[in-house]
């Protein structure tokens, strides 16, 4: 298991520049990391559940005979291509100025959040999954974990996005697109907080249901803050689909991601 671990991960790497630029952006010291590669060493159960989010994967695929793992990447290598190369580089579309001029503003959003929606392929339903926001640089980046059972009692499955967020007059623009099968962006434009700790935020959300109908959509959106004193890892287990009357969303959430509209409304609009 070893061998082919560390043979899977050799090959997640070489869709990197360099094994250091690895090691650098998942904070893991090289002479580590080269033991993990050379077979030698398996990381312990905490770091291989950071490498897997790292390249988008969960821990029984990384472990998967390589002969094996190796057809499960080639069946979607533009996706981890573009991966990498976003992380990296970010999206070429934007210019660099837009990038980085509004990533001071963003420092006090830095951090994870729980965001709520009314589901896009599960009508009905409230979607709660985990967004992080972190500084990349000069920029600010994010990525966006979905944790959702494709039909009632279902295995769970995780979609994955990646993105980076800018700052622009009065308003937070979002830009992601999915990691692992490469087949939606999305699109978040949120109101900013003028409170002194940041604890919700409000505003639109564009992306395409991720099922066959693949219908456009547009959402409200509410982002609430991760208690510090949860882990990630605890946040992201509190992630799922759930019924409108769960114990867990109150009126307030509800309220702010009902999708009505009046009768003098023109326009879908946000809601503060």
């Amino acid at each position: 298991m070893h061998e082919d671990f560390a043979a899977n991960l050799r090959l997640l790497c070489s869709y990197y520049r360099s094994i250091a630029e690895v090691c650098r952006r998942l904070d893991i010291n090289r002479p580590q990391f080269n033991r993990y590669l050379s077979g030698r060493y398996k990381p312990a159960a905490n770091t291989l559940l950071q490498i897997c989010d790292f390249f988008g994967l969960e821990t029984d695929e990384i472990l998967l005979p390589h002969a094996q793992f190796k057809q499960l990447i080639q069946q979607r290598p533009k996706a981890q291509s573009d991966a990498s190369e976003a992380r990296a580089a970010g999206p070429s579309i934007l210019p660099e100025s837009l990038m980085s001029q509004g990533s001071d503003e963003l420092v006090r959003y830095l951090g994870h959040y729980h965001e709520y929606y009314m589901s896009m392929s599960r009508p009905g339903f409230v979607l709660r999954t985990l967004i992080h926001l972190y500084r990349q640089g000069d920029r600010v980046a994010y990525q966006r974990i979905e944790r959702m059972p494709p039909h009632e009692g279902g295995k769970v499955f995780h979609n994955r996005y990646f993105g980076y967020a800018t700052f622009l007059i009065d308003r937070i623009f979002m830009l992601d697109y999915e990691s692992i099968n490469g087949y939606e962006m999305t699109q978040t434009i949120l109101f900013p907080s003028f409170k002194s700790r940041v604890t919700r935020l409000t505003g639109l959300k564009m992306g395409v249901a991720d099922n066959s109908e693949r219908m456009p959509c547009c959402v409200r959106v509410l982002y609430e803050r991760v208690d510090d004193r949860l882990s990630p890892r605890q946040a992201l287990s509190q992630c799922d689909l759930l019924q409108r009357d769960d114990p867990s969303l109150s009126r307030g959430i509800l309220n702010a991601i009902s999708n009505d509209m009046g009768p003098d409304n023109w326009h879908f609009r946000a809601r503060y």
